[in-house]
């Protein structure tokens, strides 16, 4: 499979961010895992053990909506 990745890269952002979304569904509906490094695994434990240290770290959904609101003005 060849891919011309000048022509993506000149997709402006929403049609970027379409096929995006369309390679991500397609990912999720795979019926076998997505293999990932072992760093990834090993940062998820990292961050669940600095929140069972530290739970005042964490954010709950309302706080994490208002920031992103805030965000974008």
């Amino acid at each position: 499979m060849s891919i011309d990745t000048d022509q993506l890269r000149a997709l402006p952002a929403a049609e970027k961010i379409r096929i995006i979304e369309m390679l991500w569904d397609d990912l999720g509906d795979a019926a076998t895992p997505i293999p990932l490094p072992d760093w990834i695994e090993e940062e998820a434990i990292r961050r669940i053990k600095e929140m069972d240290n530290d739970p005042s770290i964490g954010l709950d959904h309302d706080e994490v909506w208002r920031r992103i609101d805030r965000r974008n003005g």
